[in-house]
């Protein structure tokens, strides 16, 4: 047992430690939540949450436990604790789902390791196999800076850059908290193609065509991965650039992946485009933090502020809670931004868009409510945790 006083190592957009009782506390709030939006739940069907420890893919977890009752596969690639140093946030937020959940009567499983890796995919397939069990969700939620491709033993290494010409933009430096410019160069067609290998829907796309061929997969399956469009005045970073190059991508792959399910097992492919949060991932892209932080001010003006659990609760609620299908743009994606997209919000985040400055940027916008919220991800600044305590750190995973 390993006992110690954690405290947060947070740099800009980096923190490289994490506080497993914040941690603990964050989930158990999320399924409590989820509990309330889900009453009465029975346990039935299984899940692949590939991506589970953060984010969408972990609210995908806790929603599909917690709510649905279902046996949750999560794969993540997370830094497990030893005696000298705390795990990643991820690890301890599977941790504790675990915990939770078994509180709870309900099932789950991990494996971490690389899920763009054919070892991985092969792992999964024999726990499903060993335990009789066929999914009837697979979740793709992976948010990786590179990946080893699993045929060609190359690396690809993803960028944050725009395509074709300069960008310039307002953005706000984490570790001052200065609103400044900065310009981006335009990437490479190599930066593009490797952003595209990485954020892009290959893998989605092998995962499911693995899972199809050894037959673990149930009649009319789900699978769902997750995106992001945002407005235009992130556009060129965004949308526009490197990372909306591999989202198109995913777009492709989606309608194909649809294709073979319904055509062998009935079963459907969608991408659902999400809101805005705050994410290590977001933080780390030039304009969004400033972006969110406006937003999220707006939204909670108007009373339609969503964190991921909520988001992801609405999600299958209003889109899988009844037999009908869900409801989907031209291009057949799920539009869970449409709060975010709502005309008024974005009337106001352009009327203070051109406004915001260091001096006003903690009045007119809710920076400190991102800064809060980017802490609690590692389970710092949680309510209800004393961080003056000594915590056990070396906590395992059942």
């Amino acid at each position: 047992m390993t006992q110690m006083v954690v405290s947060p190592k947070i740099r800009g957009f980096i923190c490289t430690n994490a506080h497993p009782e914040g941690c603990y506390k964050n989930i158990e709030k999320q399924v409590d939540f989820v509990k309330s939006q889900f009453p009465g739940v029975k346990p039935g069907g299984t899940a692949l949450i590939i991506g589970s420890s953060t984010g969408y893919g972990l609210a995908s977890r806790i929603v599909l436990g917690a709510g649905y009752g279902a046996h949750t596969m999560g794969v993540f690639y997370e830094r497990v604790p030893d005696d000298t140093k705390t795990g990643s946030a991820g690890y301890y937020n599977s941790e504790a789902f675990h915990r939770i959940m078994g509180s709870m009567g309900i099932t789950a499983e991990s494996i971490n390791g690389d899920a763009f890796s054919n070892e991985i995919k092969e792992q999964v397939v024999a726990s499903l196999k060993a335990s009789n069990r066929k999914l009837d969700w697979v979740i793709y939620s992976l948010a990786s800076p590179r990946r080893t491709h699993p045929l060609t033993g190359i690396t690809h290494q993803s960028v944050l850059k725009p395509v074709g010409e300069d960008y310039f933009c307002k953005t706000v430096d984490l570790n001052t908290e200065k609103v400044q410019g900065v310009t981006i160069k335009p990437a490479s067609d190599k930066e593009i193609f490797d952003t595209i290998k990485v954020m892009g829907g290959e893998d989605w796309e092998l995962w499911m065509d693995y899972l199809r061929e050894q037959d673990v997969l149930n009649p009319e399956v789900k699978t769902i991965a997750y995106s992001y469009i945002g407005p235009k005045v992130t556009w060129e970073i965004y949308h526009q650039g490197t990372i909306g190059k591999a989202k198109d991508d995913l777009d492709q792959k989606a309608r194909i992946i649809n294709q073979k399910l319904s055509k062998s097992l009935g079963g459907n492919a969608w991408v659902s485009v999400n809101k805005a949060v705050v994410t290590q991932a977001s933080a780390a892209i030039p304009v969004v933090p400033l972006y969110i932080s406006l937003l999220f001010k707006i939204m909670e003006e108007k009373g339609i502020q969503e964190g991921c659990i909520e988001q992801i609760t609405r999600l299958f609620k209003t889109q899988f809670g009844g037999k009908s299908k869900p409801q989907v743009d031209e291009l057949g994606r799920i539009r869970m931004d449409d709060w975010e997209m709502r005309e008024d919000v974005q009337k106001d985040v352009i009327n203070l868009w051109p406004q915001i400055n260091t001096e006003n940027m903690k009045s007119i916008s809710d920076y400190e409510g991102f800064k809060k919220g980017f802490r609690n991800l590692f389970g710092f600044e949680v309510d209800g945790v004393d961080y003056n305590q000594p915590v056990e750190v070396n906590r395992l995973i059942p």
